[in-house]
């Protein structure tokens, strides 16, 4: 892997990120979701469950977030507060693997997040992730715990993965994204107890081939390791702001052939 971005490959990210980092990629993407609501914790309890199903048809995706949202009667931290998951009493699919016992279990972590911190962004501070070099796996493991307290001990993989030395933690660290990063575009940038330099990439299967065929990343696994080696690298390009070339990835592997040579643009 190259120590540094060849020129062309860095003017053709910042190009790309450029391109899809605009009002238009809003209503296509879950991102829409926690966009509709004010109040911090809407905001973040709406982030945090949009992501934890992100995985798979963009389209799907977004149809289930708005069932979850329907469910929650679009009052988000009201649900929570007023725990009327309870009268959640079926089990019913929600997206794919997540059902509704899996989105219960978050939701009673929620609770007792809410009845103990203001805000998810002053649990994280309050659980070191400001002051962390990983803060997204640091706010992931705290969040673990509480969800695991708050359903007698039990851990649930479907909600968060359970081996934080390996795992990229994908659906975290795009929701980080969605609550930190500040251009004022299409992410939020409620959090305060997080910077922008210290985000990471949310790293999926078609990023990390993206990522691989512009020889931004070696490495097969897309775990942890390949998640820091990514960012770390893109953090010569913008040290303020690695995240932004998650834009970039995205709009580079959707829209463009790679030809073996290079990308056809």
């Amino acid at each position: 892997m190259n120590a540094k971005i060849d020129t062309a490959i860095a003017e053709l990210l910042d190009a790309e990120a450029r391109r899809i980092n605009t009002p238009d990629f809003i209503n296509a993407d879950p991102v829409q979701f926690p966009r509709r609501f004010e109040s911090l914790p809407d905001i973040e309890i709406t982030a945090i469950l949009c992501a934890t199903i992100a995985w798979g048809n963009r389209r799907s995706i977004c149809q289930d977030c708005e069932k979850m949202l329907r469910l929650m009667d679009y009052r988000p931290y009201n649900y929570v507060r007023e725990c009327g998951y309870d009268d959640i009493h079926e089990r019913f699919n929600i997206h794919r693997t997540f059902f509704s016992d899996d989105f219960t279990y978050m939701l009673r972590g929620l609770h007792r997040i809410y009845s103990r911190h203001r805000s998810l962004d002053a649990f994280a501070a309050a659980n070191g992730a400001s002051k962390s070099d990983c803060p997204a796996w640091q706010f992931a493991e705290a969040l673990s715990r509480e969800l695991a307290k708050a359903n007698d001990g039990a851990r649930n993989p479907r909600c968060l993965p359970t081996d934080f030395g390996k795992t990229a933690l994908k659906r975290i660290n795009m929701a980080l994204r969605w609550l930190v990063r500040r251009d004022g575009i299409v992410d939020l940038g409620v959090w305060e107890s997080i910077t922008p330099a210290q985000l990471y990439i949310p790293l999926d299967v078609h990023v990390g081939n993206t990522a691989r065929a512009l020889c931004l990343l070696d490495r097969k696994s897309n775990d942890r390791i390949a998640v820091v080696r990514l960012t770390e690298l893109l953090r010569t390009l913008r040290p303020d702001d690695p995240a932004i070339y998650d834009f970039a990835l995205f709009g580079i592997g959707i829209g463009n052939k790679y030809t073996g040579n290079g990308f056809s643009l």
